[in-house]
């Protein structure tokens, strides 16, 4: 595909002399702990989910038709399943008290048979300024995730995490410090949009600013919580559908306002591109050449950054929507000019129009190798995307003091409860 719309640079790995950064190349490295390395010496990938104890079934897990079938099983009339729809996904609510359109005589043993527990909150953090929560909860076998709500002039995100732990063992990565703990169920997944929209509708995210038209629930969902989304791909798809499912029978949100996020899993990124739900995707790239991406990314030795951005060009051929290019600024590492000259290169090499460039500052850790870049560099970064004709946005960052990157409370939980 590429080589219809350019020559490829196959030897980009190698840093052109003319754009030679005067600055020192850091090189990824863990700091705190210790990547498992492989027989090759190469940092081990978890595909795989460990067998564990699976959780209990959920309304969320069914089919409109299963959840009927389901209330039927339970002694009860199919109509039920409806009426415990619309309180879960219009009310947003679990608590037998509030459903008062069910009978007194079995409305508990109903809601415990279809609306089990998943999510227990262990702890929630708000910025200071109230507009960012995080949240903590432990699941059914004590596994930790996290989700951030946020909110933003004209919609509210949440960022959702579609595993326990991460299989994709990336060095800067909190998540992936302990490896895949287990995927997550798609009611686990869902609960996690449930949950964040009872706390908007309690008034836990501060009100509107003036002028602001929008609803008071999420409106924007991106999976970049924890885990590697496309490496539990049925469940996270299953949620997806679920969420855009109209009410009551789902959440009724936009598709084309659901991000999914991958560092590179090719087949499930040209198996996404043939579905038929236009949500958004994204490409957590964060290094334009193999030399680096290879330490940074280690899926990036499976596949690489040209079969990655393949795959991504194919999204949307296939869908139209444009894709969105993932790019943590990590000073000294991956910020140089040259690689910004680079990744201009590749994506016009794949064509015009089909692509969007996200830096993102890194959330900064003193002392650390892992810290943001300067601003003059990071302007500079975006300046040279920009000349080259590829639309970029200097990425917002939130939560800095709540430990805002996905991981880093759950590790610090797990370290004091250790």
């Amino acid at each position: 595909m590429a080589g219809e719309r350019g020559i490829r640079n196959n030897g980009a790995s190698a840093t052109p002399r003319s754009t030679v950064d005067a600055r020192p190349q850091v090189r990824p490295t863990t700091e705190g702990w210790q990547q498992k390395m492989g027989p090759d010496g190469r940092p081990v990938l978890q595909f795989a989910e460990p067998k564990r104890g699976k959780p209990p079934v959920h309304l969320a897990d069914l089919t409109a038709e299963q959840r009927t079938a389901r209330v039927i099983e339970l002694g009860l009339p199919g109509f039920r399943a409806k009426q415990l729809s619309t309180h879960y996904f219009t009310h947003y609510t679990t608590d037998p008290a509030a459903m008062t359109d069910l009978p007194v005589a079995v409305r508990d043993e109903l809601v415990a048979g279809m609306l089990p527990p998943l999510l227990t909150e262990v702890r929630r953090l708000r910025t200071d300024n109230g507009d960012t929560i995080k949240f903590l909860w432990k699941l059914h076998d004590g596994a930790l995730v996290e989700s951030v709500l946020m909110r933003y002039p004209g919609r509210i995100t949440l960022c959702v995490s579609s595993q326990a732990g991460c299989g994709m063992n990336c060095p800067f990565c909190a998540t992936g410090q302990a490896g895949l703990t287990r995927n997550m169920s798609t009611a686990e997944i869902v609960d996690q949009v449930v949950q964040a929209n009872a706390a908007i509708a309690a008034g836990e995210l501060g009100g509107k600013k003036r002028g602001e038209t929008t609803p008071e629930r999420v409106s924007n969902i991106v999976f970049m919580g924890m885990g590697e989304p496309l490496a539990n791909y049925n469940r996270v798809m299953d949620a997806v559908r679920t969420m855009v499912e109209p009410q009551p029978n789902g959440l009724g949100m936009s598709a084309r306002h659901i991000t999914v996020s991958t560092v590179g899993l090719v087949p499930a990124i040209l198996k996404l591109a043939e579905e038929k739900v236009p949500v958004t995707f994204a490409l957590s790239l964060h290094a334009p050449d193999d030399q680096l991406r290879d330490e940074l990314i280690p899926v990036n030795s499976r596949w690489k950054v040209d079969e990655a951005l393949d795959a991504a060009r194919a999204y949307f051929d296939a869908t139209g929507r444009r894709v969105s290019i993932e790019y943590a600024l990590i000073k000294d590492m991956n910020d140089h000019a040259w690689r910004a000259d680079l990744l201009a290169q590749k994506l016009n090499e794949r064509g015009r129009g089909w692509v969007h460039v996200n830096p993102i500052p890194l959330n900064p850790t003193p002392g650390s190798i892992w810290t943001s870049s300067e601003p003059a560099v990071m302007r500079e970064f975006v300046r040279r995307l920009e000349d080259s004709g590829i639309p970029t946005t200097l990425r917002d960052t939130r939560g800095k003091e709540i430990d805002g990157a996905c991981g880093q409370l759950a590790a610090a939980d797990e370290t004091a409860t250790a």
